[in-house]
C-alpha cells in the first residue's frame, strides 16, 4: 500500500484550517437586537385623542345625552371641525327583534343626514319614527355641548327661567344662543320648540315636545320636520301651518315665538 507523503499531508491540513477560519468569519449572530424594527416592526400606533369640545384646533368629539324611546335609548356622538359637523354615529340605538333591522336601516341614513344638515333639523326615517325622534334629541344635545364649548357666549335659556337671554342677545356679534320656548298646549298634546340663534339668525329649530300616540305619531313625523325647516328659512314665527296638522302647527308657532322673544326677536 502506498503511504501518504508528509508534505502532501501538511498541505491538506493547512487548507482545511484556512477553510475553517473563513467559514467562522462569514457567520452572523443568530439574533440581532435591532432585527424587529429593521424588518418593519414599527412601534404600535398611539390612538388619537379627540378633545371633548375644546376650542384649540376647532375640532372635538361630543356625545349627546341618551334619549329614551319606546324601544330603547338612542345616543349620538358627533365630530365637529371648524364649526362644522364632519361625522355622526349612534352610540346607542334600539336592539333586539324587529328593532335590529330598523336600526340597521335607519341609523346610517340619520348619520348622513346629520352631517349634511349640520343641525338636528333632519327628517325622520320612514318606519323608524321613535328612533328618529330619539336620534334628533340626542344629536341636539351634542350640538348644544359643542356650542357651549365654543365660548362663553353659548348659553341656554329655558321657558321658565328669569335670565332669559336679554333682548339684544340675538344681535350680530353676540355669539350663539340656544333658547327654549314655553310649552304650548293643544287639543292633542303640548308642543315645545327649541331654537339655536347665531349672529341674529335662526340656525336650528326642533320640537322638544309634540303630540304622540295613535295617528298623532304620523302627523308629528310629517309636520314637525317641515315646521323646523320653515322656522330656519323664515327666521321668525310667521310660518305657514302644515296641511293636516293645524293644531300642531299653531302650538309650534306659539312656542317658537316664545323662544324668539327671549332672544330679543
Amino acid at each position: 500500500m502506498r503511504k501518504s507523503h508528509p508534505v502532501r499531508r501538511a498541505v491538506l491540513a493547512g487548507a482545511a484550517t484556512v477553510s475553517g477560519i473563513v467559514l467562522l468569519l462569514s457567520l452572523k449572530p443568530v439574533s440581532d437586537p435591532g432585527a424587529g424594527s429593521a424588518a418593519g416592526g414599527a412601534a404600535p400606533p398611539v390612538a388619537a385623542q379627540s378633545p371633548q369640545g375644546g376650542r384649540g384646533a376647532g375640532a372635538g368629539t361630543l356625545t349627546g345625552d341618551a334619549a329614551q324611546t319606546q324601544y330603547g335609548p338612542v345616543q349620538v356622538r358627533v365630530t365637529v371641525s371648524e364649526g362644522r359637523v364632519t361625522g355622526a354615529e349612534a352610540v346607542q340605538a334600539p336592539k333586539g327583534g324587529q328593532s335590529d333591522r330598523i336600526t340597521a336601516d335607519a341609523v346610517p341614513r340619520l348619520n348622513r343626514a346629520a352631517v349634511t344638515a349640520g343641525t338636528a333639523d333632519i327628517d325622520a326615517v320612514s318606519g323608524a319614527t321613535y328612533t328618529s325622534a330619539g336620534y334628533r334629541k340626542s344629536l341636539q344635545s351634542a350640538l348644544d355641548k359643542a356650542a357651549a364649548a365654543a365660548g362663553p357666549a353659548g348659553q341656554e335659556s329655558s321657558g321658565s327661567g328669569s335670565g332669559e337671554g336679554g333682548r339684544g342677545a340675538g344681535g350680530a356679534g353676540q355669539g350663539t344662543q340656544v333658547l327654549t320656548g314655553d310649552a304650548a298646549q293643544t287639543q292633542y298634546g303640548p308642543v315645545q320648540v327649541r331654537v339655536t340663534v347665531s349672529g341674529g339668525r335662526i340656525t336650528g329649530a326642533e320640537a322638544l315636545q309634540a303630540p304622540r300616540g295613535g295617528r298623532s305619531d304620523q302627523v308629528t313625523a310629517d309636520a314637525v320636520p317641515r315646521l323646523n325647516r320653515a322656522a330656519v328659512t323664515a327666521g321668525t314665527a310667521d310660518i305657514d301651518a302644515v296641511s293636516g296638522a293645524t293644531y300642531t302647527s299653531a302650538g309650534y308657532k306659539q312656542s317658537l315665538q316664545s323662544a324668539l322673544d327671549r332672544a330679543g326677536g
